[in-house]
């Protein structure tokens, strides 16, 4: 029995989306700041000027009930914003407006599939809204803050500590970007900062375990990816495993991931959430939500990958790797679906389609070599009408699969 089969990983994920609202989270501030010139989509309430009050954006927080709804989350009848205590440069206010006792949504779930074919549930904590903060930008001896960013909409996305292994928490996250994605409510581009996901990680013993006892959570930040995710996961936990095997003790801190060497390190001591000194936020109203507006927000819901994929396999007879496939993205099903209504369903037409635009379709979008973003159907010239017409010469033998 090796060292590592001793030892549970134990994984908690906070995953911070950046709202795709026209405004920011309390001001009429653009959201449109990429590419802008530095400090110049601010107001006096980004700014955290004196007299400055903030005004809540309806739309941020309807996307926030949305997602909710969507990860099987109750949507409690009251939500209060709370300011979070610290100072850092690109804070101007001191403080963060929050959601601390009483958040948008809590008590969800998101279930995953796995290598091994195998499903789990994941149970989601809690959603809550937040602004995001300013950047600083360090040139030499100088460092330079931006506050373009300062008072976006953000959504915090807290998983329970169910995650038990680097595949479990990359399907976790695939799964979850895919339905923010779905909702409209996020980009999901995580080289651009609207996704950012940071672990907290800790390893325990199977007498821990028995014990319903947790180690020390170490949380890592600065990932850039999934598959950042996955590598810092794997490596903290042999991190950890080593650090207990021999006699020492894992500090509760905060870890930065070094990408170019592949290994974490240490940036800051984690602070509790009393060292924040959370207090309601004073210029801002509690949130009285209704059932109606709850149920008034369901019937917004589009249909949801997990349905999607069903649908495709029941009523379509699509085998499941290529169902699975095709919901990955929703621009890559909802091509497929005008796919298969010009091309019909009879016949076993729907997987005849599916195989075409997985294969060659598919080919032809990482012929560049720039990595597999399926969000590249967009740029097809190819219409789906125009594809089910070459189909259907196909079937009629007027051409081969090889012509051209």
């Amino acid at each position: 029995m090796s060292i590592e089969n001793e030892y549970e990983l134990v994984v908690g994920m906070e995953v911070h989306a950046q709202l795709l609202t026209r405004s920011k989270m309390f001001c009429s501030c653009a959201t449109d700041y990429a590419g802008a010139p530095p400090n110049t989509r601010v107001c006096p309430v980004c700014l955290g000027m004196p007299g400055a009050l903030p005004v809540i954006n309806g739309a941020a927080l309807e996307a926030t009930m949305k997602t909710g709804l969507a990860l099987n989350c109750e949507i409690p009848p009251r939500a209060v914003f709370a300011r979070k205590n610290y100072t850092y440069p690109d804070l101007p206010k001191g403080y963060q407006i929050s959601q601390f006792e009483y958040p948008s949504c809590v008590n969800g779930w998101l279930e995953i599939e796995l290598p091994d074919e195998t499903t789990k549930r994941i149970g989601i904590r809690r959603a809550h809204l937040e602004e995001d903060t300013g950047r600083t930008v360090h040139q030499g001896r100088y460092s330079y803050v931006d506050l373009n960013r300062a008072g976006m909409p953000l959504m915090e996305i807290v998983s329970e500590a169910d995650i038990n292994s680097p595949d479990e928490a990359y399907a976790y996250l695939s799964k979850l970007r895919t339905i923010l994605r779905y909702l409209g409510v996020n980009s999901g581009d995580m080289e651009k900062g609207a996704l950012r996901c940071e672990p907290n990680i800790s390893v325990r013993t199977l007498a821990q375990k028995a014990r319903g006892e947790y180690g020390t959570k170490v949380e890592v930040k600065n990932l850039n990816s999934f598959r950042a995710v996955r590598s810092a996961i794997a490596y903290e936990m042999e991190r950890q495993i080593a650090v207990l095997e021999s006699g020492g003790t894992v500090e509760q801190v905060n870890m930065g991931w070094d990408e170019q060497r592949q290994c974490t390190v240490v940036q800051r001591s984690k602070e509790d959430s009393h060292d924040y000194r959370y207090f309601p936020e004073p210029d801002l109203p509690p949130i009285e939500v209704s059932r109606a507006w709850v149920d008034q927000i369901g019937t917004t819901l589009p249909e949801l990958p997990d349905s999607k994929r069903m649908r495709y396999e029941q009523e379509w007879g699509l085998r499941p790797i290529d169902s699975e496939t095709l919901v990955s993205e929703k621009l890559v099903a909802d091509f497929f679906e005008s796919a298969v209504a010009a091309y019909g369903t009879d016949d076993g037409k729907p997987q005849r389609m599916a195989n075409w635009l997985t294969g060659e379709l598919f080919r032809l979008l990482y012929a560049d070599g720039e990595g597999q973003d399926l969000r590249q159907i967009a740029q097809v010239k190819l219409t789906p009408a125009q594809l089910a017409a070459l189909l259907t010469l196909v079937d009629d033998k007027l051409i081969n699969a090889n012509t051209g």
